[in-house]
């Protein structure tokens, strides 16, 4: 019975003192500034402990053959060092991450390695809504025709 109540004490106290993880999904719409600005459209889940997050991101661009400039798809595993919480509102974070593209234009069709680099801020508006805004350059592999690749979105994030 002593043994019962220490070990149902010990998970009280763990689990009161454990941090809690924070996930959170984002749709957004934004540009693709290389070659030619074009809107582009995607979403992030996400999850994230204290300093650190992880994400998962999926991005569209279409093409503008008058313009040269191909459609490209981005799906990559991003980390994230953020603050923990939300200063007067605002979190902002740091990304860096790695993933698959693919790049078309007409009948040519590239396909490989992307790297990311960026960083953004998501504020908090009502409850667990926010506004999310981020940068980031991809960096595509040799076969591309375009690279790197600048985007800049805002989204509507929803924090649980």
């Amino acid at each position: 019975m002593k043994s019962a109540r220490a070990l149902l004490l010990a998970a009280v106290v763990i689990m009161a003192s454990a941090t809690s993880a924070f996930a959170d999904i984002t749709g957004f719409i934004g540009a693709n500034t290389t070659p030619e600005s074009r809107h582009t459209q995607g979403f992030s889940v996400g999850a994230g402990m204290l300093l650190f997050g992880f994400e998962f991101e999926y991005a569209s661009t279409p093409d503008d053959p008058t313009e040269l400039a191909p459609s490209l798809n981005t799906g990559s595993g991003n980390f994230l060092l953020q603050t923990p919480f939300a200063i007067v509102g605002f979190q902002p974070y740091f990304t860096t991450g790695a993933g698959l593209y693919r790049e078309r234009l007409g009948v040519r069709e590239a396909t490989g390695f992307v790297l990311n680099t960026g960083g953004g801020v998501k504020i908090s508006l009502v409850g667990p809504v926010r506004l999310r805004i981020d940068y980031r350059v991809f960096k595509l592999g040799d076969e591309a025709l375009e690279s790197p690749v600048q985007r800049i979105y805002v989204g509507l994030n929803l924090k649980f």
